[in-house]
């Protein structure tokens, strides 16, 4: 019993809203819109503007959603919140724009499933209403870590260029909002998560990149192969380039069994000397072997890593695959430069919030799972690790073996903090572990004064979780920025 669509007389059938654009009738599309957040907002609004028949359904509720559900329903949408309003598939629907959060055995995208009911993201609405006459060039960056720091920094790069350029996706705005923005824009970075990924089908951009693969999210998908095989998606349908991150051979594998237009390219960043074809490092200059017709016998210089905000390989390695990105669209060697030496992360990014008694503190919150902890970690000599929150179902083994001998101590709080702590067992019994209990009044408080304990003059204490905050802080910010406060109160 799936739902039917009917268009000036067109074929009926939810195949038929495979031939609908930005510039057909949605009058007799009854879309219903699974998660009322930024990007369903989006999704609602956009559909209701076109002129669909909108429900969005949302169990959660804020003032900020009913005041966007009080303007959509203006417009003539039906928002329905608050608890059990998901609970249900509504009767005569033809297509479901579901929340990337959303599970597929959410048992409302199940019941779609089991009707036959399309069910999209936000992004896959957002690709097929891109402007016919005028289809905005997309370049997109998914990965384990990294993704919005490199999307920010291919977007800086593409502004120094002089086009206009947004950041849009994961981070920033909706993409289907950006899409449809009436404003001329030349290019779109854009920022895919695997959740986004997974309910895409008809993607097909410019040029992609996956930066990394490791294990994450593995309280959503099955297994770590799942969850690779969405960020895989990426790939499919690529006109140009398949940036792949030498380092991380699961990125190439993604790459070499990918669907793409003939003539695409694949094209490796390494922190090592480049082969032909590839981004890399020749000392402290970031070069180019792939986009330059000498390209066999030469490399084109990008700029050094005195010009990156920070040296850390894992920024190293973004501001190159940003760079091919860019490099494959056509954008010069000094504008390259010139957009990373501008750029600046967000916080909570490797960022120094701190000295005391010659001891570094650094506020890499944003680390919220084991790789991107790894890559932090390696950053630094020798480190106070502060370290803990929800795991995900990660493990820290491999982390621990890695850098062992680096770690002058560890301290551990939140929900998953024995996970971690068993790693430490297993492969670093030497070093010294304290953990921080649930009931402590201020746990954050009481872990930076524990890793001030440890540390001594040269060392670096380092907040790179390797888990999620939601457990103790609203978010990673606020875990962050509960770190830099803590700092702040320790004696000077």
């Amino acid at each position: 019993m799936g739902g039917r669509v009917v268009t000036d007389g067109g074929p009926t059938g939810p195949a038929a809203l495979d031939s609908l654009g930005r510039d057909d009738s949605w009058e007799s599309v009854r879309a219903v819109v699974a998660g009322f957040g930024v990007s369903g907002f989006a999704a609602a609004d956009n559909l209701t503007h076109l002129g669909a028949a909108v429900t969005a359904l949302d169990e959660a509720t804020s003032d900020v959603q009913a005041e966007q559900a009080a303007l959509l329903e203006v417009l003539g949408a039906t928002v329905r919140l608050g608890p059990g309003s998901t609970a249900t598939l509504p009767d005569d629907v033809d297509l479901v724009v579901t929340s990337p959060g959303w599970r597929p055995d959410a048992p409302l995208l199940a019941q779609a499933a089991a009707r036959g009911i399309p069910v999209w993201g936000e992004v896959e609405l957002a690709w097929r209403l891109r402007d016919p006459a005028r289809p905005v060039p997309w370049l997109a960056v998914t990965g384990t870590n990294g993704k919005t720091t490199t999307v920010q920094m291919l977007d800086a790069i593409l502004r120094e260029s002089g086009l206009r350029s947004a950041a849009v996706g994961n981070v920033g705005r909706p993409v289907v909002e950006a899409v449809m923005d009436p404003a001329p824009y030349d290019v779109f970075a854009v920022e895919l998560s695997s959740f986004q990924l997974h309910y895409t089908s008809s993607l097909g951009v410019e040029s992609a990149a996956v930066l990394n693969v490791a294990e994450d999210h593995l309280d959503w998908y099955p297994s770590l192969a799942a969850y690779a095989a969405d960020k895989g998606r990426i790939y499919h349908g690529v006109e140009r380039a398949c940036v792949y991150n030498v380092e991380d051979p699961e990125t190439e594998r993604l790459v070499r069994e990918a669907d793409v237009v003939e003539g695409a390219r694949a094209v490796g960043f390494t922190l090592g000397m480049p082969a032909v074809g590839m981004l890399g490092l020749v000392d402290d200059i970031l070069v180019d072997r792939a986009f330059i017709p000498e390209r066999a016998t030469s490399a084109a210089e990008l700029g050094t890593l005195a010009d990156l905000a920070s040296p850390a390989p894992h920024m190293v390695a973004n501001a190159l695959a940003a760079a091919a990105l860019a490099r494959g669209h056509g954008v010069s060697q000094a504008a390259v430069r010139d957009g990373l030496r501008g750029f600046r992360p967000d916080g909570h990014r490797i960022a120094t919030v701190g000295e005391v008694e010659g001891v570094t503190y650094v506020d890499d919150s944003k680390a919220t799972n084991p790789h991107a902890a790894l890559s932090s970690l390696r950053a630094y000599d020798s480190v106070v690790w502060v370290a803990g929150g929800l795991a995900k179902g990660a493990r820290f083994d491999e982390l621990v073996e890695a850098v062992r001998d680096r770690l002058r101590g560890v301290v551990l709080l939140g929900r998953d903090r024995h996970v971690i702590a068993e790693a430490l067992a297993r492969h670093a019994p030497d070093v010294p572990v304290v953990s921080v209990p649930d009931d402590a009044p201020d746990p954050m408080d009481a872990a930076v004064r524990e890793a001030a304990a440890l540390a001594g003059s040269g060392d670096t204490v380092l907040l790179a979780p390797g888990c999620a905050s939601m457990d103790q802080f609203r978010n990673y910010a606020a875990r962050g920025d509960a770190f830099a406060d803590a700092v702040r109160r320790l004696p000077s």
